[in-house]
């Protein structure tokens, strides 16, 4: 059984590696980035994780358990109406831009940009990770158009995507641009954009949206 202490480095690397992938991506990061990041000796390293690539592993459940403890307390989720809670995800996703750029874009969209063709299993395992994000917005949007938009055509799950597409995307041009200003600006985009499809509002030609 690990022990505390053996815990205790295990947690350092991995956040090092939260820090040190951010910041100059997977094919860029090395072992000995990682260590120094972290305070620790390469032994310590191979003592928890066989290579860089089981690390990568590790982090994304790492980062996944992470993010959905984070979220899962968020103060959105005290909202009875899913509308609200969808309007407040948003609004929270704004608040949490703070800091350095690797310290709110997202490890996921980082890893999978690079490694989609070359390392399938951390592939998978972002893919895992981002689809159970959407999967808990769909919960939410499912439960908003059954009672703003149930004539709708379009799937709770399209919009539970399209959220994390509108996300994803915008932490690309925030690292291009280094700023986040970018998401800011798509955030409120989006906030509307809900605002509309819950609200099924007459477009010109009087044809439902």
């Amino acid at each position: 059984m690990p022990t505390q202490l053996q815990h205790e480095s295990k947690t350092k690397i991995l956040n090092a590696a939260l820090q040190v992938i951010r910041a100059k991506g997977y094919s860029a990061t090395t072992v000995e980035d990682i260590c120094h990041t972290a305070g620790m000796t390469k032994g310590s390293f191979f003592h928890h994780f066989k290579s860089k690539d089981d690390l990568a592993l590790g982090t994304v459940a790492y980062w996944d358990q992470m993010t959905t403890n984070f979220f899962a307390s968020a103060p959105y989720h005290n909202a009875t109406d899913p509308l609200a809670r969808l309007l407040g995800y948003v609004a929270f996703r704004e608040t949490i831009l703070q800091g350095e750029l690797p310290d709110y874009t997202c490890l996921m969209g980082t890893l999978v940009q690079e490694t989609y063709d070359t390392h399938p299993a951390i592939r998978e395992a972002c893919d895992r990770c981002l689809t159970s994000h959407v999967a808990e917005l769909t919960r939410d949007v499912e439960a908003a158009k059954k009672l703003y938009a149930s004539g709708a055509s379009w799937t709770a799950e399209s919009i539970g995507y399209f959220i994390q597409t509108v996300l994803q995307g915008s932490f690309i041009f925030a690292k291009a641009k280094q700023s986040p200003e970018v998401i800011r600006e798509n955030l409120e985009y989006l906030r509307k954009f809900l605002t509309v499809i819950f609200n099924q509002p007459q477009s010109q030609t009087g044809t439902k949206i």
